[in-house]
């Protein structure tokens, strides 16, 4: 898949703020800081499309991006940051919550995992909830670029290992890294694939 076109359309922090749209989109997700932004731009090629930032939580609304006019890219807010109250990280959770059982055009959540840590229990909690909710999704490993080969591998078979309690089957997983582009071409082809059954 070529990516000739990539625009912001819309910030919302309630469901009904939403765009209207009947295009295929995928939702990307994940703990703060996993590099969600980051892996935005390297598909899009566009440096500054999504916002980058060090400070953890920075995203507290779902933004959406058209590519190509034909399909739509979804930044959720990252969930597990701490520089919020209970009740606004409540209140942000139950709109992402909202967003991913209600948007009757999503094709599926990427849910981004920081391959240079062991499993976090807020990782798992939130792939179970998927699950559970019937929700379609595939996981994105990333930073990969910054730990040892083998320790990617030790890392993302430990949490496969860990899935296997709440999950009858493997999960689509794919690595990445958005300094080197590793896994950009499994990931649209990914979503190419899912546009074709939608």
């Amino acid at each position: 898949m070529r990516i000739q076109s990539a625009n912001f359309s819309k910030s919302a922090v309630r469901l009904s703020e939403c765009p209207p749209s009947d295009l295929p989109e995928f939702a990307f997700i994940g703990r703060s800081n996993v590099g969600k932004s980051s892996l935005i731009n390297l598909l899009t090629k566009q440096e500054g499309l999504a916002r980058v930032s060090k400070t953890p939580g920075r995203t507290r609304e779902i933004n959406f991006f058209k590519i190509n006019a034909a399909w739509g890219l979804v930044d959720l807010p990252g969930y597990g940051y701490a520089k919020v109250s209970k009740s606004q990280r409540d209140q942000f959770n139950e709109f992402v919550s909202e967003y991913l059982l209600e948007r009757e055009n999503l094709c599926g959540a990427f849910v981004l995992i920081d391959s240079r840590h062991t499993p976090q229990k807020i990782d798992l909690a939130f792939v179970s909830w998927l699950i559970e909710a019937e929700l379609p999704f595939a996981l994105l490993f990333t930073k990969t670029d910054k730990s040892k080969p083998k320790e990617v591998k030790k890392n993302v078979g430990l949490f496969l290992e860990a899935m296997k309690e709440f999950s009858d089957g493997a999960p689509v997983f794919m690595e990445t890294s958005a300094s080197t582009g590793d896994g950009r071409k499994e990931v649209l082809g990914f979503i190419e694939a899912a546009i074709e059954r939608f």
